[in-house]
């Protein structure tokens, strides 16, 4: 055996091992304390005990899971199982609520009062089934019902979840609850059903009066069974799939690979690497950001057989493909495929070279001899920088192209700090040494271990915490860390801020002569409130806010001297003014992009939700804001979204909502709550450029919100709630929802606001919800195309020209609209847009240019403009979206004949020929599309083709493309081109015959139509009908007459009438069926389809009479 296979063995030996132990585990996890069920008690995950009387359940994505299910299910019992809910529970469940009784006000079958609430509904002994009690901060809730228990969650709004914990650590056995002591779970088997049902059957034996209350209870722990049951199915799927992989295992197994790559194709791969050469403390390579996410490393892969190279997360729960490093240098850390527990498992899916190389056994293994064999073979990795190939130090190639010789062992160098910890960085020699960036030094990158399980928080003697020095270590960017290794080069550092521009800023900034004296007066006011009491904190918080702190000397001598922890550490204390004056500081300095991401890094984020559910109406409205600033990149809204920010910032919009007569101004009971709803609008806007936020503020019903939101005449409320809406508008449930909301009439309205930034914003949405039909026509009901016109007189404000030519755009693909914007005279302004834009604008006002020139009217416009030369010197761009239009636009010119005269003297079909080159299938596709007309409506189009050099043969090759598209568009085009005999000639040299009956068994009708145009015209020379038939293109065009569309009927009854005159053709036609097909198009109300089908059938009938006659002689 080989060393590879025995390590496969040894690791699948391992996990079957692991796979026991998990099991086992999870067994065992059933003798923790029973919730609902044996699969809540494995699924919920406790503290111990000793941190406080009893065991409390951790805050973590698993027990949220838990919870949410469970509050679910609660709060929709009454509603599915009326009987059942209804069942009073043998000991109430009791516990500590932050709910105050005059929350249960809302609900009809409750007595509220400030003090206690309680239910109508009463047991026998004449006590409510549900009473709330207030004790001073605290209330005691006791609920005797599933009803009851539904009410708590219906009043508790975003504090279900908080009341399903609270509840559940405080009431450790349910099912002792509701149904008895007797019911009581011992041990680890439940057998409480079948006592249920024995009661049960005892009951009805003996006739018992009350064995209709005890079906209902046998139903009711029926149902939580089959709930039980549900979650016993999850938690298996969960569980069966943990596989943890170490940092360790990660080492062993990309070392083990490497020592079977090399340039050889012998090897098992080309390389393999890791991403990044700095090893933290605890053995992983991922910065501290994505460790808590469970990442070990990244892995960059080349093989054989695969152009491209694959990018891997080492996760503890396995191996997969991520999205790879997109061109701003950031990894995208979404995954591909499935999650695989080996390397080698996961290049046997991906490589066939990998798995054929392997089964020879005859791979090279490059190994280290003596007593080094088993170290780390990256150590002796050197980079060859002309060829690019990694190969062990001090090894030679030999002729054979294998690596011979002895390698020697390499230098690693420590990480330069204060404290010069143990862990090394693995370095390629000849390379720089890798230290961490300004940035990370400044957070205290490298000093210590890192805490991936959270930030630990340390109280002083002033009340105040601070969280740990060793676990604020966090990680700036994954671009300061990783070095990215790109298809064109071996290793690099990559990143969308440039690193190096960054730490030169860092290093002017330090040089003493350059920072002025507020960066010293600041860092002493920093000190101060480490050290100060309350009061001294408040001062020092309000002398740095007299500073300007949107200068980056500011900014820098806060980071500095550890500002940003002190401030987020403020905010975890019970000083409100201490919180204000610190979140005040914060809202002003995370506008820099820097700053933004540390405080993200520090874990401010999650405090910042924290507070949205403050009582204090400015604590809110300072968080809102700071959120706003900081979630301008991916990490910082996914944080949002993962502690619940979302359905938070929601519930702020509901503090200044419009009166039910939406005629008049906002009903708000202070300028605060309209101050709060702006913030929590902002912050959302924020939030929703991440797809996930969108759905997640979907789901958590922002969308009525912001419907009544934007019914306000308030400008400052307005603007964000309508940046949300075109933020939201690329999806399409959005789009449906702002039509069906009625929120098209209030973005029409607010197109004649005064205020620039609100009509971009509007006419933005409107863009974006005009792919919809329905929404087109909504417009112009609304009056919302005038308005739209009149905004391209501002030509110097891009960004509302842009959105407003956008709109212009999307509107204008129907026809109605088309007439409107011709009564505006919007045609002859659009023309007077083409020159001195940005292509955002230029995009635009050529894709409207390109819907109305459907009309003749609109050709003759554009013409009389002076808009021809225009669009075609536009055909020289490099930006594909731009081209895409322009073709199009240029394609619907050429139609009119004088525009094509325009066209063709300013050599505008060589341009779109030109462009069938580009990469772009769109680019190729509209480019095909306008060549059409243009060859349709030239005086001498045969010859204008040919003069055109290779590129009859450029044509003919993209019939080779795997866009459909682009096949369609070609196919089109060369219908046009074969009307020539000459270029037809020449097309069928370059073997378009064969291409196109290759083509024939598409099922795309799109296709189809023109690809039986092309096939009819290519059959009128020489034994091209023949050749047709021998490719075997006719019996698939027969099918085509199955379709449903009536314009590929035409061009496929056309082609086999020209494939008709071939005999051979027509007996292939008999065979499959094509006369009973065609006599039923031959009483088609189309002239055209009725000739070709009569032709067909006709030459079909003369081959049979001309074969009887052959027999009768």
């Amino acid at each position: 055996e080989t060393h590879l296979n025995f390590e496969i063995r040894t690791r699948e030996i391992q996990w079957t091992h692991n796979f026991y132990i998990i099991l086992l585990r999870f067994r065992n996890l059933n003798h923790l304390i029973s919730i609902m069920g044996a699969t809540l008690s494995s699924r919920a995950q406790w503290t111990s005990a000793s941190e406080g009387a009893v065991g409390k359940l951790e805050i973590n994505p698993q027990n949220e899971q838990l919870l949410t299910e469970i509050a679910e299910f609660t709060e929709v019992f009454p509603s599915k199982y009326p009987a059942e809910a209804e069942k009073i529970f043998n000991k109430p469940f009791t516990w500590n609520s932050s709910l105050d009784p005059i929350s249960f006000t809302s609900l009809d079958e409750i007595e509220a009062s400030d003090m206690e609430a309680k239910s109508k509904a009463c047991n026998a002994a004449d006590e409510p089934l549900l009473t709330v009690i207030k004790d001073n901060d605290k209330c005691l809730i006791t609920a005797a019902t599933f009803e009851q228990l539904s009410n708590v969650l219906k009043c508790a709004g975003n504090r279900k979840l908080s009341e399903v914990q609270a509840c559940l650590e405080a009431n450790r056995d349910p099912i002792s609850n509701m149904m008895g002591p007797a019911f009581a779970r011992i041990g680890i088997d439940d057998t409480s059903l079948v006592k249920a049902h024995q009661l049960l059957v005892r009951a009805q034996k003996e006739g018992n009066e009350n064995v209709e209350e005890i079906n209902t209870a046998f139903n009711l722990l029926l149902v939580v069974n089959s709930f039980d049951m549900k979650l016993m199915q999850l938690s298996f799927d969960i569980v069966a799939k943990e596989i943890r992989l170490s940092p360790e295992a990660v080492e062993r197994d990309v070392n083990l690979l490497r020592s079977f790559s090399g340039a050889d194709k012998s090897c098992l791969l080309r390389s393999i690497e890791f991403m990044s050469d700095y090893v933290f403390a605890n053995g992983c390579r991922a910065p501290p950001w994505r460790q808590v996410h469970g990442d070990i490393a990244y892995i960059i892969i080349k093989p054989f057989d695969i152009d491209e190279q694959l990018v891997l997360t080492a996760n503890t729960s396995g191996y997969y493909r991520n999205k790879g490093v997109s061109n701003e240098g950031e990894i995208d850390y979404t995954r591909i495929g499935e999650v695989f527990p080996t390397l080698v498992m996961f290049m046997k899916e991906q490589s066939a070279h990998f798995v054929s190389t392997m089964g020879r056994q005859e791979f090279a293994f490059f190994n280290k001899t003596g007593k080094d064999e088993d170290k780390n073979i990256s150590k002796n990795i050197n980079f060859d920088e002309d060829e690019g190939e990694s190969t062990p130090a001090a090894m030679t190639r030999d002729d054979t192209g294998h690596l011979s010789g002895h390698t020697s062992p390499s230098k690693s160098v420590s990480v330069m700090d204060r404290r010069k910890p143990t862990n090394t960085k693995k370095k390629p020699r000849q390379s720089p040494h890798l230290q961490p960036s300004q940035k990370w030094r400044n957070l205290g990158f490298g000093e210590d271990k890192i805490d991936i399980h959270g930030l630990k928080d340390n109280k002083n003697q002033g009340g105040r915490s601070k969280k740990s020095g060793k676990s604020t270590i966090a990680s700036s960017n994954i671009k300061k860390t990783l070095s990215i290794l790109k298809p064109d080069e071996d290793f690099s550092e990559s990143s969308s801020e440039s690193e190096e521009e960054e730490d030169n800023a860092d290093r002017r900034q330090e040089t003493n002569a350059d920072l002025p004296s507020e960066y010293w007066q600041i860092q002493k006011l920093v000190k101060y409130l480490k050290v100060g009491n309350s009061t001294a904190t408040v001062l020092a918080l309000c002398c740095i806010r007299d500073f300007n702190l949107a200068q980056e000397a500011c900014q820098l001598a806060i980071r500095k001297v550890g500002g940003l922890e002190v401030l987020i550490n403020l905010l975890d204390t019970d000083e409100i003014k201490c919180k204000i004056g610190s979140l005040k500081i914060l809202k002003d300095i995370s506008r820099n992009t820097q700053l933004r991401r540390a405080i993200v890094d520090l874990g401010g984020l999650q405090t910042l939700v924290k507070i949205l559910d403050d009582d204090n109406k400015d604590l809110k409205c300072l968080a809102a804001e700071t959120i706003a600033n900081v979630a301008k990149f991916r990490r910082a809204r996914r944080t949002v979204r993962l502690y619940g920010g979302i359905i938070k910032l929601g519930y702020l919009l509901d503090y200044c909502l419009p009166s039910k007569n939406f005629n008049n101004n906002l009903q708000a009971d202070s300028e605060k709550d309209v101050n709060v709803a702006r913030c929590g609008a902002l912050a959302l806007w924020s939030c929703s450029k991440s797809t996930k936020n969108k759905q997640a503020i979907r789901k958590a019903g922002g969308i009525p919100y912001l419907a009544k939101l934007l019914k306000s005449k308030n400008e400052e409320i307005l603007i964000p709630v309508v940046g949300t809406l075109q933020e939201c508008a690329s999806e399409r449930s959005y789009r449906l929802a702002i039509r069906t909301e009625g929120m098209i009439e209030d973005l029409v309205n607010n197109l004649n606001s005064e205020n620039q930034e609100l009509q971009m914003h509007c006419a933005s949405a409107i863009f974006k919800c005009a792919e919809e039909e329905e929404t087109r026509n909504l417009v112009r009901q609304y009056g919302g195309l005038d308005p739209l016109v009149r905004l391209l007189q501002h030509r110097d404000n891009k960004e509302l020209l842009a959105a407003a030519t956008g709109a212009i755009w999307k509107c204008s693909k129907s026809p109605e609209n088309v007439l409107r914007f011709q009564e505006l005279e919007a045609i002859e302004k659009l023309v007077g847009l083409l020159t001195d834009q940005p292509e955002e604008v230029l995009i635009n006002v050529v894709g409207a240019l390109g819907e109305c020139a459907a009309e003749h009217s609109n050709q003759v416009a554009i013409r009389k403009a002076g808009g021809i030369p225009l669009l075609v010197n536009l055909l020289t761009g490099t930006n594909q979206a731009l081209l895409v239009n322009v073709t199009k636009a240029v394609g619907a010119c050429a139609i009119d004949p004088e525009c094509m005269y325009i066209i063709d003297r300013l050599d505008g079909v060589r341009l779109l020929w030109s462009l069938l080159k580009s990469s772009n299938p769109n680019v190729q596709a509209s480019s095909a599309w306008a060549i059409c007309p243009c060859i349709e409506n030239a005086k001498d189009a045969g010859e204008m083709v040919r003069s055109f050099v290779g590129g009859l043969e450029l044509i003919v090759s993209l019939l080779k493309s795997e866009d459909k598209e682009v096949l369609a568009s070609v196919c089109a085009a060369i219908a046009n081109i074969a009307k020539d005999e000459e270029n037809l000639a020449v097309i069928t040299d370059h073997g378009v015959v064969p291409m196109l009956a290759k083509l024939a068994t598409t099922t795309d009708d799109h296709l189809r139509r023109h690809l039986a145009e092309a096939i009819a015209r290519c059959c009128m020379w020489g034994n091209n009908r023949v050749a047709f038939g021998a490719a075997g293109a006719v019996a698939p065009l027969v099918h085509y007459l199955k379709s449903p569309s009536a314009s590929v009927h035409r061009s496929t009854a056309k082609a086999l009438f020209q494939l008709s005159k071939d005999p051979n053709n027509c007996i292939t036609m008999h065979e499959n069926g094509v006369v009973k097909l065609l006599i039923d198009l031959v009483g088609s109300t189309d002239s055209t389809l009725q000739e070709a089908s009569a032709g067909c059938i006709s030459n079909i009938r003369r081959l049979a009479l001309a074969n009887e006659k052959a027999r009768n002689r």
